[in-house]
């Protein structure tokens, strides 16, 4: 069994999903959002980005996280702000000693869908049915989160099965 957390940052909104592989077959554990208080200065925020993925972490114990990579942005303040999000769910994932795999926006929308600029609607659509649950009823940073946490299992069963078919010598 592997418990996998995935984590899409955001200073306003976190979205966060875990997932559950066992035997090739995954499952939704939890999914979610943290929503920071918005008039409150950006340590407040961070603070509670930290808060409760610590709270989430000590929950339900994952083996590994996975995170979207920053992307490029136009508006620099903003581009800081979501990298300071993104520091701090690694440094909550680094205190309860579980490993960061992070991915681009691109690759997981393209592990997911198919497509690596697939609308959100397509990315919450595909991993509803991946996770067999039916209509989903979590916000899209919550559907990200889980897309990135999918990705991840999708990427290691890859390395797995490439590393047991190399010829060595």
């Amino acid at each position: 069994m592997l418990i996998v957390l995935g984590i899409d940052p955001g200073s306003r909104v976190t979205g966060f999903g875990v997932i559950r592989e066992i035997s090739g077959r995954l499952s939704l554990v939890d999914a979610g959002t943290i929503r920071t208080t918005t008039d409150a200065g950006m340590d407040v925020r961070l603070g509670q980005i930290f808060f409760r993925l610590t709270e989430i972490i000590s929950q339900y114990q994952p083996a590994n996280s996975a995170i979207e990579n920053v992307f490029q942005s136009r508006n620099p303040a903003a581009a800081l702000k979501l990298g300071q999000a993104r520091g701090v769910a690694i440094a909550a994932c680094a205190q309860g000693k579980v490993p960061v795999f992070s991915y681009e926006p691109t690759m997981v929308k393209k592990s997911i869908v198919g497509v690596g600029r697939a609308e959100k609607s397509q990315v919450a659509f595909m991993v509803a049915r991946l996770l067999e649950v039916g209509k989903p009823d979590w916000a899209e940073d919550a559907s990200d989160a889980l897309a990135v946490a999918i990705c991840h299992v999708n990427q290691q069963r890859f390395v797995r099965l490439t590393e047991g078919n190399r010829v060595h010598g």
